[in-house]
């Protein structure tokens, strides 16, 4: 009798055993899958964002083709909310009782988000990475299972007006934003970076809209009548291209006119207004634009590039929400590899609130980093101005990496 072979064996089931009883599944996860649930606006005002939703599904595929994650697939189910809280509520509540996910990832939108925050936490299932960046949702404190990841709108803003005072110490400025939180954050976080003396001398004019306002025409030509000579606007995709165009077409010229960083995509914000009317136009970015000549043999936006040909060729190489639905998976895939076999909803939110990592297609300097008392995974950016073609970047980083 082979007593080594014999001792070499037991020795293997007791520790594949152990290894068995070491993994830990919640809902949605098993030996052969994760299963996560999304929000996105396939339909509505807001329908251009659901590219994001797009390209996390190509991802999770060419994933999945190289094996998935820790040897398991990752299952996206998408459901469309048409940018309105209440079909949110009723989709967010089918993926957590039906579908039973694992986690409800980078949904898109500030009001729909807030719509379903408290059921996720007292669900305790975690709403992982919101497609947003209100203040509010690095609420660690009150909303533990509920954690952002692009800058806030604050430290956005803050970045804009900081610009302002040193470019253009006596502008008269006007703001113009969607009457929702997401809005009035960018617009308080604007006013917050002037500061309270100067935003009572400096701010001349305000507007906002509804995101089912079928034009903004009469609040653009309010706003130029106003005298104002800076301008601030936030708008989804659609608004923000009618009013770059109406801007245009009036022949108001502010002499700086800064774009939320929310709708710089190219091919469904700047093109549909006109190029010759988004020119000089300035925002901020934190990631690498694959249509800025300075990253052409940069091995990332190569790898992106591939991507796309492969798993997406029907994306839009000029749409940079691709990049950011590109670098959310990418920050969801490092999340799931840190869970290893305990994809549990506790330590899915506990990977998430551990991040410290330079993912490929963030800007040099620039990284994905959270703490338990930390929910703001991206806080550093720099300005960015279109030349009528692309997006160029200028200045220094701007922000903690």
């Amino acid at each position: 009798m082979n007593w080594k072979a014999i001792t070499a064996a037991l020795t293997l089931a007791l520790a594949t055993q152990v290894h068995a009883a070491e993994k830990k599944y919640g809902a949605g996860a098993s030996d052969t899958e994760i299963k996560l649930g999304q929000t996105s606006p396939f339909s509505g005002a807001a329908s251009a964002y659901s590219v994001i939703a797009k390209t996390q599904a190509a991802y999770f595929r060419m994933i999945n083709d190289k094996g998935g994650v820790n040897g398991r697939k990752i299952n996206l189910i998408t459901l469309d909310d048409g940018y309105s809280p209440p079909k949110t509520v009723e989709q967010t509540r089918k993926l957590v009782e039906q579908e039973e996910v694992a986690a409800i990832l980078n949904p898109l939108g500030t009001p729909t988000g807030l719509a379903v925050r408290k059921y996720l936490n007292d669900k305790k299932v975690p709403q992982l990475f919101v497609g947003a960046g209100a203040t509010l949702w690095g609420d660690y404190a009150h909303y533990p299972w509920t954690i952002g990841f692009q800058p806030s709108y604050q430290a956005e803003t803050a970045v804009y007006a900081k610009y302002v005072l040193t470019q253009k110490p006596n502008a008269k400025i006007a703001l113009f934003y969607q009457n929702d939180d997401a809005g009035k954050d960018y617009g308080n976080g604007f006013k917050k970076g002037l500061g309270p003396e100067n935003t009572a001398k400096m701010v001349v004019a305000e507007a906002t809209y509804e995101s089912t306002d079928p034009t903004v025409d009469s609040q653009i030509v309010k706003l130029k009548a106003s005298g104002a000579n800076v301008l601030f606007m936030h708008a989804i995709p659609k608004q923000a291209a009618q009013a770059i165009k109406k801007i245009g077409e009036i022949g108001w010229k502010p002499d700086l006119f800064f774009l939320a960083a929310t709708s710089t995509s190219v091919s469904s914000v700047l093109k549909p207004a006109g190029f010759e009317y988004s020119k000089d136009i300035i925002s901020s970015y934190s990631l690498k634009d694959p249509n800025d000549p300075q990253w052409k043999t940069d091995p990332d936006v190569i790898a992106w590039q591939d991507f796309m040909k492969s798993y997406f060729p029907e994306g839009n190489l000029q749409d940079q929400l691709i990049v950011y639905g590109y670098v959310v998976a990418e920050a969801t895939v490092q999340v799931l590899k840190q869970c290893g076999d305990d994809l549990t909803h506790e330590n899915i939110m506990k990977q998430a609130a551990n991040l410290d990592i330079a993912l490929p297609m963030f800007l040099p300097g620039i990284k994905v980093k959270t703490s338990p008392t930390d929910y703001f995974p991206v806080e550093a950016m720099r300005l960015q101005k279109f030349n009528g073609e692309t997006w160029q970047l200028f200045g220094d980083t701007i922000g903690n990496d």
